[in-house]
């Protein structure tokens, strides 16, 4: 954590095993870097107390919809993307860290089975709602905070963290620079711009792969 600042701007990108990874990640990065925001499906607005406070901090919310929805409707096609860069607008004018999940979901043998992932560790990633804030906050926004979490022998159910069943938790952080070509680009119509992230990713995954690996054999 040397050296982080809660006057930059940051992406914060972590590999997603349980509920309880987002309490852990806001315990070791509190009052060490901005607050951090993250994009929310829109049924969370609905959780008791929690929903209220994420609108009264200006959390985003995300309306999902299907392909099956799209189709009957196109209109909703780029709706996340808008309400991104709307977000992102926002967030260019007081410093801020955008938490992200690249698998989108939690990490399960069964998730992991039907994606036929590539990755012993983590389902694969999905790079368009990080290359999208790069490319509306790139001027301000320029070092990821790779975080990779793990839970060695024990469960990762949140109600077990709260009932104290998680004795150990690792958080390894990585600060990456973000390629410089990477910023203020658009990766709905720049194919080569999207390829090349896509590939970025790839590679960001292939090693967080394998120091979860090194982790496993350290910790557990």
């Amino acid at each position: 954590l040397e050296g982080l600042s809660k006057d930059e701007w940051y992406l914060v990108n972590c590999n997603h095993q349980s509920w309880a990874d987002i309490p852990v990640v806001q315990k070791v990065f509190n009052r060490k870097i901005p607050m951090l925001k993250f994009f929310l499906k829109q049924e969370l607005i609905w959780v008791p107390l929690l929903g209220l406070c994420w609108w009264a901090l200006d959390f985003p919310f995300m309306k999902r919809s299907t392909p099956e929805q799209i189709k009957k409707n196109p209109a909703l096609a780029g709706k996340d993307l808008e309400v991104t860069r709307q977000a992102c607008e926002k967030f260019k004018y007081t410093p801020v860290s955008v938490f992200n999940f690249m698998e989108g979901t939690r990490l399960t043998p069964k998730k992991h089975a039907k994606q036929g992932s590539p990755f012993e560790h983590l389902l694969k990633p999905k790079a368009g709602g990080a290359a999208f804030v790069l490319g509306s906050m790139g001027d301000v926004m320029h070092t990821m905070l790779d975080v990779t979490v793990l839970y060695p022998n024990s469960p990762t159910n949140i109600w077990d963290m709260f009932c104290g069943k998680v004795s150990t938790v690792v958080v390894d952080v990585r600060k990456v620079e973000i390629p410089q070509e990477f910023l203020g680009k658009d990766y709905t119509t720049d194919a080569q711009f999207k390829a090349e992230f896509q590939e970025w990713v790839n590679e960001l995954w292939i090693h967080k792969d394998k120091h979860i690996s090194e982790l496993k054999a350290e910790y557990e």
